[in-house]
């Protein structure tokens, strides 16, 4: 099977995680960059990676690569492609895709180069003066970073965050890779008591008994290249029976609290689809009275950061209620927070021993990291 090349979008900081998982998966050629991680693999690894990886955005089939510094060049490398062996005449091939720090910097008018390359190519082709595009869809991605082209077919569809669990959520949510990210660096495996007290709709505490059950997270939902004729049906089936028979079966703790019943009542829900209810448990709590008797185990939260839920004084006095509670824990606890608060250290009451710099959407934020290492 020849090999292929893909990119997998990822959020700032969480590179060497998707590296690691596409390790984990036998990838080769594994290259991370600012925001995404290349690796080759096969047509099999289509169905693989959109199944398996928890951290990744989406992922990206990489049909070419080339240097353009005008439209005509972004044309010609466009058109150069063979799309014929990709997409059929009747696929829908919309366009979409970035520029940053490069000469073609107007996204718009590259999107209708490179719309225009691969019309021009499939009628020439396919002996065809209008393409119906009434078929299968095939979403196109382009990205330019520092005149660097990379022309790629999205495989995914909808981002990879869509795990098909959660239908409703409370305000705010955290989308579910940025949520694995966090359970991942906190060096949760599954053998310490888990919990989150401002839990929401329960996505921590669902991705990390994912995790902790070694569970693919695709499993649940869909893929845009499922309906492809070059991605067989054979590929989707391996890869799921291969998945699922690397799943653990044992008794794990996994605990999430929150102040609102109802986010409470939405995590249960969430848990149910994601077919881990038996493994993680909700109930309506008061994180500022947050203790366990347990020795060790881990704390990984995403608490209120005051731009959108509450005003930052109302979240200052709660991150400092929340640090005196944490301050009591026994000291084989180890605990992990999200917040975007410029003087989160100094209001919840302790220095971090690390921090790492996340973004939940456009939000700015570290992850303060307390305990043993």
């Amino acid at each position: 099977m020849d090999k292929i090349k893909f990119m997998i979008p990822c959020y700032l900081g969480v590179e060497k995680l998707v590296a690691d998982e596409l390790r984990k998966l036998k990838m080769e050629e594994i290259q991370a960059e600012n925001g995404r991680v290349f690796c080759t693999g096969t047509l099999l690894d289509v169905a693989r990676l959109n199944l398996n990886l928890r951290c990744g955005a989406r992922v990206l089939l990489v049909l070419r690569q080339f240097s353009a510094i005008t439209f005509e060049e972004l044309y010609q490398g466009t058109y150069g492609i063979p799309w014929q062996d990709w997409i059929p005449k009747d696929a829908e091939f919309p366009v979409k895709g970035y520029s940053i720090n490069s000469q073609l910097f107007s996204v718009p008018a590259c999107q209708s180069i490179v719309k225009k390359a691969v019309s021009a190519k499939m009628g020439k082709v396919c002996e065809l003066e209008w393409l119906p595009e009434t078929g299968n869809r095939y979403q196109i991605h382009f990205s330019i970073m520092k005149d660097d082209v990379h022309i790629c077919l999205d495989t995914s569809g909808t981002g990879l965050y869509k795990r098909g669990y959660r239908a409703v959520g409370v305000e705010a949510p955290l989308r579910e890779t940025l949520a694995a990210a966090m359970v991942l660096l906190s060096g949760y495996r599954g053998l310490d008591p888990f919990c989150d007290p401002f839990c929401g709709s329960g996505t921590i505490c669902i991705e990390a008994a994912l995790i902790a059950k070694n569970r693919a997270p695709g499993l649940n939902r869909s893929f845009a290249s499922q309906k492809w004729n070059t991605v067989e049906s054979r590929y989707w089936m391996d890869a799921a029976e291969e998945a699922i028979s690397k799943e653990y079966n044992r008794t794990y703790d996994i605990w999430g609290g929150d102040l609102d019943p109802k986010a409470v009542e939405i995590a249960q829900s969430n848990a149910v689809k994601a077919e881990v209810e038996d493994t993680v448990r909700f109930e309506a709590y008061d994180a500022r009275r947050f203790y366990s008797t347990q020795p060790y185990g881990r704390v990984v939260t995403n608490p209120p950061y005051g731009e959108r839920l509450m005003e930052k004084d109302e979240v200052s006095k709660l991150y400092g209620e929340f640090g005196h509670a944490v301050g009591l824990l026994p000291q084989g606890w180890r605990v992990s927070i999200l917040s975007s608060h410029t003087e989160f250290e100094q209001v919840f009451g302790a220095k971090a021993r690390k921090k790492r710099k996340l973004y939940n959407g456009m939000i700015k934020c570290d992850l303060f990291m307390y305990g043993k290492k």
